[in-house]
């Protein structure tokens, strides 16, 4: 370790430095006449500024304008503001019509409204950071329009977003009222009113005029157009633009969305909400009376995980107003918070719908079984302990499945030698050994399909748990062994360069999972390659095999590296559940000398065939037969 020694010139040189800024800032030490100027100053600054700010039930707001308005004698100023904006030149004229804000801050939102175009310029939430610890912003920096275009009675086309409104705050009991006016006079007004309860995302908000129907031509169509491009918040751009969807309900009660990884355009009729979500948050508009027609459009603007992204898509919709009497009169509310089922459903608008569980029997065991189960678990366990808890009681409910499938296997284990010497003797005639292979699997009550079937029912259960991690909003930043976050990877190593489809990292629980699904891959086809038959004319089943043992491990392995850890996490559970419940099937409940005496039995059984089996039976004697005819015409 290099030794620290006295540095007599560095001393002198800091002296030195710091006396002749003393004498800088002695020099500039402004004179008593400019000490007066300056207090007059302030004084006049003091007039022109109004800084509120009140603290009550945890809700904060804030107003600040620079009153730069245009003045009673500046009348060349006033006369090119009317040619420009009629009516609505007085709001121009106002001491708010400049690039100022109103902030409101409530428990779990921190709100920005902008007198330019009266709409919030920010929205950040408060309780929720991103993956580098910077607090969760919807709405910031420009990324959102909120404009009504509307034709004026003396033929001008008009845009709120570059107008001036006025802002006033109010408190109706434990809420906050925004109110924010375009201004054609001081009784003549359109107005965008929010109200902001204390402890919730929801703000009423409504879109109303008052005294402008001599002034709006109504008999045009007035639409709202609102645009927002996603910020994003996830470690991987890829799989956060994944689950960053815009979901609509339309119909009264069907769920839509637009396409996922591309860019997409529709025209929906009775809209009732519509959902600009961004995986784990979302900005949500509903409205109390469906949209009749609407325009909405997504744009990806994710070009591959190399590039530093900030937005993941662009979100827009073209909305038409009412308007009644020539004034509007549209009430609303704006969702601006978690993806979170158990936060939607506070709701009655059936928002949980926007969180993508699965579709048909998919969405409803997840929202019937595995959501109330981990949310259980969860209660009173670690995050990743719940989820290997939940795993292994899934794979002990569906173990009758796997002894199903394993039975089925040992079945045609044992009938293989009959099944070969079938095929062998009817070499020449392929109807009559597949119709004498029937047969024999009948009688003895072993059947391919009987392996199959359970299989079957294991597909609903593997796709609603592939849904159910992705957008499980409880994992989102819980850390588990050395997972920072199981909703997203959990990367044990940075590669200095990126890998096609694979990433610029390694995840160790997709390796985990890989091992373990080769493993028991391993196991399950081998077994079956044993019981499996060959057949003339089909394809090599023990090949295809083969290569499935490795081909799916390392879909597993690229697939899954930049998946949330908690879905690897479960698969590589439950494929250690299954090897351990296949091994006891095999050595402590299956005995293969058992099954093949039961068989015999079965065989000397007499057996019935039901109305399937007959009819299949049937039309393979026809076959046969026809073959047979056909076979003697050629010979003559």
């Amino acid at each position: 370790m290099e030794e620290k020694k006295f540095d007599l010139n560095s001393i002198i040189g800091f002296v030195l430095i710091f006396g002749i800024l003393l004498y800088m800032m002695w020099q500039q030490k402004p004179t008593p006449e400019e000490l007066e100027e300056q207090e007059k100053q302030a004084q006049i600054e003091a007039d022109k500024k109004e800084d509120v700010e009140t603290t009550k039930d945890s809700t904060k707001v804030t107003t600040a304008e620079d009153f730069s308005a245009v003045q009673p004698g500046d009348s060349t100023r006033l006369a090119d503001l009317k040619n420009k904006l009629g009516a609505f030149a007085y709001s121009s004229t106002l001491p708010s019509a400049t690039d100022a804000y109103t902030t409101v801050q409530t428990d779990v939102l921190d709100l920005k409204f902008s007198n330019k175009g009266g709409f919030l310029s920010e929205v950040i939430l408060k309780e929720f950071v991103d993956y580098d610890s910077i607090p969760i912003a919807l709405i910031q920096d420009g990324n959102t329009s909120f404009n009504i275009n509307f034709q004026t009675s003396d033929n001008r086309i008009l845009n709120t977003e570059d107008k001036y409104f006025q802002p006033t705050v109010t408190k109706n009991g434990e809420n906050t009222v925004v109110s924010m006016k375009f201004k054609a006079s001081e009784s003549q007004f359109l107005e965008y009113r929010y109200e902001l309860k204390p402890d919730n995302y929801m703000i009423d908000f409504s879109i109303r005029s008052e005294g402008l129907s001599n002034v709006i031509n109504s008999s045009q169509e007035i639409n709202l157009d609102w645009s927002l491009k996603a910020f994003r918040h996830d470690q991987s751009i890829t799989y956060e633009n994944r689950y960053t969807r815009l979901t609509y309900m339309h119909e009264e009660d069907k769920i839509d969305k637009l396409a996922q990884m591309s860019d997409d355009e529709e025209l929906i009729t009775d809209a009732r909400w519509l959902s600009y979500r961004q995986h784990f948050f979302s900005s949500i508009l509903v409205t109390d009376k469906p949209f009749k027609n609407a325009t909405i459009a997504t744009k990806d603007l994710v070009q591959d995980e190399e590039v530093d992204t900030v937005f993941t898509k662009e979100f827009s919709s073209k909305l038409p107003l009412t308007f009644t009497n020539g004034d509007a009169d549209n009430n609303f509310q704006l969702y601006f918070g978690p993806t979170d089922s158990k936060v939607l459903k506070q709701y009655d608008y059936d928002l949980e719908e926007s969180i993508p569980f699965g579709w048909g029997i998919f969405g409803w065991i997840n929202k019937a079984l595995f959501i109330p189960l981990f949310a259980f678990l969860s209660g009173f366990l670690p995050y990743g302990i719940a989820i290997i808890v939940m795993t292994v009681l899934i794979k002990l409910m569906m173990s009758f499945v796997q002894y199903k499938q394993f039975l089925s296997q040992a079945k045609m284990k044992v009938l293989k030698p009959e099944l070969d010497a079938i095929r062998a003797k009817y070499k020449d005639n392929k109807m009559k050994a597949q119709q004498e292979t029937m047969a024999l699997q009948n009688k003895a009550g072993a059947s391919p399909l009987a392996g199959c079937l359970p299989g079957l029912i294991q597909l609903p259960v593997f796709y609603a748990l592939f849904m159910f991690f992705p957008t499980a909003f409880d994992l989102r930043q819980k850390s588990f062994l050395w997972a920072d976050d199981l909703s997203s990877y959990d990367a044990i190593a940075e590669l200095p360069f990126n890998i096609p489809f694979y990433g610029d990292h390694v995840s160790l629980f997709p390796i985990l999972a890989a091992i373990a699904i080769f493993f028991y891959m391993k196991m399950t086809t081998g077994q079956q390659m044993a019981s499996q038959p060959t057949q003339e004319g089909m394809p090599d089943m023990s090949k295809m095999m083969k290569y499935m043992i490795y081909f799916s491990p390392i879909l597993m392995l690229v697939f899954f590296n930049q998946y949330a850890s908690g879905l690897s996490l479960y698969y590589f559970i439950s494929n250690l559940i299954s090897i351990g419940i296949m091994l006891v099937i095999k050595n402590y409940i299956l005995d293969e000398d058992k099954i093949h005496a039961q068989i015999q039995v079965n065989k000397a059984k007499p057996k019935k065939q039901n109305k399937f089996q007959k009819r299949m039976a049937d039309m393979m004697e026809q076959a046969e037969q026809q073959k047979q005819a056909q076979q003697k015409r050629k010979k003559k």
